[in-house]
């Protein structure tokens, strides 16, 4: 039996899209961790760009001059520069550490977000919003055990690049915010994909090594899942609310302890499941206060004059 799209309530089409897009990144960053050993961030960072381009091409043949129509180039390139910067650490992050830490510290970027929309949005944010972000990072430090095995032993690169890694995604998602007043998604994702591409050569070029056939269908199916996987993610926010989604979002963590225990025999650690679940409130609070402003916000709007 089939379920008919026009039966399901639009917050659970979104809850369905959001599942799977979680479900995909948990394969995706089982790969990138599995083909790790043999093939550094930086050029797995470049199949992932190569395979989004060439799922991109038949959309983008439809019509190039509108999927690259632009007035502002600049933060585009920036954008893209940041956001493959990003990949190559998170996916070094992967790499080198269980997947539910690395996921747990990634959840970060929505703490990242307040002070970037203070500073670069020029948005008011309230001491609820800022507690929250605190928080959350008081969070993160319990999950890296500050002060138990030394100071300078208790973070270290892989660590340092999660938490980079979630900052840089913060400011390209403070970038896509002030692009789509007069962009449209598909545009920014063109641009995210083709740009990146082009980032994403000259890194992959100091650690070049030519795939395995079995291995180069690993690290297509890698960029391919993760090409799918932001899609459906943006399929999932569009359909239902934010402030519904975002905890559902969360589910990924679930299937990062599952996919570490089952396939790598990672069993997380008390201060992490701990840290993590600090994170986790800190960030469906800040993300609950965002749609509650902009449920204000529209209200506001939506009066007569």
């Amino acid at each position: 039996m089939t379920l008919s799209s026009t039966a399901l309530t639009p917050n659970l089409r979104g809850a369905l899209w959001m599942l799977v897009s979680a479900v995909g990144f948990t394969a995706m960053t089982t790969l990138i961790k599995f083909l790790g050993p043999g093939y550094p961030a930086a050029l797995q960072t470049f199949y992932r760009q190569l395979a989004g381009v060439i799922v991109l091409l038949p959309l983008i043949a439809r019509d190039w001059r509108g999927a690259f129509r632009t007035t502002r180039p600049g933060i585009l390139i920036f954008r893209s520069s940041a956001g493959v910067l990003a990949l190559i650490m998170g996916f070094y992050a992967y790499q080198k550490l269980p997947l539910a830490d690395a996921n747990a510290l990634s959840f970060t970027r929505t703490l990242w977000l307040v002070p970037l929309a203070a500073f670069v949005l020029r948005e008011p944010i309230g001491p609820l919003r800022i507690g929250a972000a605190l928080v959350g990072f008081l969070g993160v430090l319990i999950m890296l055990r500050p002060g138990s095995v030394g100071m300078g032993a208790w973070i270290g690169w892989p660590q340092a690049c999660a938490l980079a890694s979630a900052f840089l995604f913060a400011l390209t998602i403070t970038g896509m915010k002030v692009m789509t007043r007069d962009h449209s998604p598909f545009v920014l994702l063109v641009y995210a994909a083709v740009l990146g591409l082009v980032f994403a050569i000259p890194p992959a070029l100091f650690v070049w090594k030519w795939p395995t056939w079995p291995d180069l269908g690993l690290l297509a199916a890698m960029g391919v899942i993760g090409t799918f996987t932001q899609g459906a993610y943006i399929k999932g926010m569009e359909a239902g609310e934010a402030a519904v989604m975002a905890p559902i979002d969360y589910t990924r963590l679930v299937f990062a302890v599952g996919a570490g225990f089952l396939l790598f025999h990672e069993v997380p650690k008390p201060a992490v499941i701990a840290g993590a679940a600090i994170v986790v409130a800190s960030t469906l609070f800040i993300s609950w206060r965002e749609h509650q402003r902009s449920k204000r916000v529209q209200d506001t709007t939506a009066q007569p004059a």
